[in-house]
């Protein structure tokens, strides 16, 4: 006669603590494989996407923007973007990602330009267009702002030009941006330190 096995309440609770945990590592396992085999890393993973994005992301910049601002070349700039930074951004991410960089681009070049036509109103006040010290003045500042927007980085960046562009007040900034005040403050006081060393020459505000 085979002797009775008396399982205690403790061992009980054990075991279904362990029967918990497996499944939930199992689980865990389960999708780390799945995010691997959908890896956007992978050439074959990433060549399929722009397969199927390409064209959807050139078609909304075009409708949405013009063709003035080269949707072809900020299509491609954003599919970079997506490929330097496919170990932080999954499968399921990937379409939003690339929508969202190519829109940014876009914004960041009209803010560009926005500054530079200000500068060109300011400089016509002393100069007309057709002078050689205008046209000069005019190259040498597009240079030198040039130079002095790839010194900042992109929160510096993004907090000047829409407090100084757009003329938002750094608490509608600091709201749009989902940071305090006094971050948003302190990036536009750098950014500005910055700019005035690369455009000491000119004028600022």
């Amino acid at each position: 006669m085979l002797p009775v096995l008396y399982i205690t309440t403790e061992t009980l609770k054990l075991l279904i603590i362990f029967k918990k945990y497996l499944y939930i590592f199992k689980n865990k396992k389960a999708n780390l494989q799945k995010e691997t085999i959908h890896n956007i890393c992978q050439t074959q993973i990433f060549e399929g996407i722009y397969n199927k994005y390409s064209k959807d992301l050139h078609d909304f910049l075009y409708y949405k923007y013009g063709s003035q601002i080269n949707p072809d070349d900020k299509a491609q700039e954003a599919f970079i973007k997506l490929w330097d930074n496919c170990k932080s951004v999954t499968l399921a991410k990937a379409k939003s990602f690339l929508f969202t960089v190519a829109n940014n681009l876009v914004l960041n070049d009209i803010k560009h330009q926005k500054v530079v036509l200000n500068y060109q109103k300011k400089s016509q006040k002393t100069h007309t267009n057709e002078t050689p010290e205008f046209l000069f003045e005019e190259s040498e500042f597009l240079e030198s702002y040039k130079k002095a927007l790839a010194s900042l980085n992109e929160d510096q960046r993004v907090a000047f030009l829409l407090n100084k562009v757009e003329g938002k007040k750094h608490a509608e900034i600091a709201e749009q941006l989902g940071v305090t005040k006094k971050v948003v403050e302190y990036r536009i006081y750098s950014a500005f330190s910055k700019l005035k060393e690369v455009l000491e020459n000119f004028n600022i505000k």
